[in-house]
């Protein structure tokens, strides 16, 4: 898959579909990009409309003909999603499955059942970080924070002290591990060996964690002393019970511990066993490394651990065969709108390089002596505090540096990657849904929310964003 990306962006690079100037494809990229952002922001109109739209209007501008744009658009929707869909969904699917066994509960009650007093923070972290492996973020914030609440309110802690580690491993799961969404397209559009960009992202997330979620709690909870709030106990019981309907409630029912976390990280293990043969081997011809070649390749990790859950997740939940394929239907459907968005993001990335952009990027970079890590950062970071959206920066700033990792090599590409997600993370605001999701669950203001749960984000972004520049000195 990253050699046939590769590929496929060099060949489109050499002719592009336009032949505008430096200055007009600026204009045409500065445009598209403010048509996206006016539209999700202003008008409020769906992501995947908003980047159609985007796409088309840069096109436009930079002089392409129309026909030929509506063919990029449409090819790097198609080939977006035919990397990425199948991940997606059986990720989506994965984590229905941890949900409705309760196999999410089981983790986050023999952690808890360990912690206590100063050690508690540091069980959130990890809680979350565990739990935020196969599930998306809005998925783990609804399942998390009912544990919160509750941990906040019986051990009489402040609220951010407990809330804040729990939100950062969700975070960072996020934006810098796949099989997250954003670094799956950034990975599928840059070229980057997935194994590679995993281990990386795992060296970047620990430290990246520890100092966003228990260090910077402490920070937090001073800033903003606020109480579980009352009102949002019993919601957020509902919320969680809704989101989770068909959960085995009798705890001898649930599978067991050891089996839900090996279940979790069969995945991690077969990509990064991939990465380390294919290290250690180097030989394409080699019978080892192609087995591990198969069994590490993302679609069969997470197909492989997928077939496991139903037998270490849903047998011992007491879900019958019948159950199982109407859990699969109800947990392919929330992610059509993901799909969608990151479909068009593909779209809208092609567009950018087949009209000459991502060329221009890598003349004018070059003219700049600016890092590429450093450059992919921050046009990330101002296509998030543009748009609110970190899947829509990161698949955008994917496009826009997507050439610059022609000449890169693998690790570098990797660090590409993850510069791109940590980029993707900075200062979650007012038009970001993540935001108003913190403050209404917690019970916040505008100000205490921005004091919190925005500088939480700009903290992982920036420490992440080093991490990325300090390794791309020593590997």
């Amino acid at each position: 898959m990253t050699r046939l990306s590769v590929e496929m962006l060099a060949a489109d690079t050499v002719e592009p579909i336009t032949s505008a100037g430096h200055a007009q494809l600026g204009v045409a990229v500065l445009v598209g990009i403010g048509v996206i952002v006016l539209l999700i922001t202003k008008f409020k109109l769906h992501a995947f409309l908003s980047l159609t739209l985007g796409s088309l209007v840069l096109g436009a501008i930079a002089g392409a003909p129309l026909d030929k744009v509506i063919a990029s658009f449409t090819t790097g929707l198609g080939t977006t999603v035919a990397g990425v869909g199948v991940l997606i969904a059986l990720g989506a699917i994965l984590g229905k499955m941890l949900a409705d066994s309760g196999g999410a509960d089981q983790i986050v009650d023999t952690i808890l059942a360990r912690a206590s007093g100063r050690s508690m923070p540091w069980a959130m972290v990890l809680i979350a970080s565990v739990i935020g492996l196969p599930l998306f973020f809005e998925v783990g914030v609804v399942l998390l924070i009912p544990v919160v609440l509750m941990v906040a309110k019986r051990g009489n802690y402040s609220l951010m002290r407990i809330g804040i580690p729990a939100l950062a491993g969700l975070s960072v799961m996020h934006g810098l591990v796949p099989p997250h969404p954003g670094p799956l397209v950034a990975i599928d559009a840059i070229g980057a060996n997935l194994g590679v960009t995993l281990a990386l992202g795992i060296l970047v997330a620990i430290p990246t964690v520890i100092i966003a979620g228990p260090v910077f709690s402490r920070y937090a909870a001073r800033w903003v002393d606020v109480p579980a709030p009352e009102r949002m106990l019993a919601e957020t019981r509902g919320s969680a019970q809704d989101a989770t309907q068909g959960v085995a409630k009798d705890a001898e029912k649930r599978p067991a511990f050891g089996a839900t976390l090996a279940t979790i990280l069969l995945p991690v293990v077969l990509m990064l066993s991939k990465a380390l043969v294919d290290i250690v081997i180097d030989d394409p011809e080699n019978s080892v490394q192609r087995v591990f070649d198969v069994i590490g390749s993302p679609l069969i990790a997470l197909l492989a651990s997928v077939l496991v859950g139903i037998f270490t997740l849903l047998r011992p939940a007491g879900f019958s065969k019948e159950r199982i394929s109407p859990l699969v239907e109800k947990s392919l459907a929330p992610i059509a709108g993901i799909l969608l968005i990151v479909g068009a993001g593909g779209g809208f990335k092609q567009t950018l390089i087949d009209t000459g952009v991502g060329q221009m990027v890598l003349e004018i970079s070059e003219d700049w002596s600016i890092p590429a890590l450093l450059l992919a950062w921050l046009i990330a970071v101002a296509i998030r505090l543009a748009t609110g959206s970190a899947t829509v920066a990161t698949v955008s700033a994917a496009g826009l540096v997507a050439p610059l990792a022609a000449d890169m090599s693998t690790t570098h590409a990797a660090l590409l990657v993850l510069a791109i997600g940590a980029g993707s993370l900075f200062f979650s605001h007012v038009n970001d849904a993540g935001f108003w999701l913190v403050k209404e669950y917690f019970g916040l203001n505008v100000g205490q929310t921005v004091k919190t749960w925005s500088v939480m984000e700009t903290i992982i972004s920036v420490v992440a964003g080093g991490l990325v520049l300090l390794l791309s000195l020593v590997i």
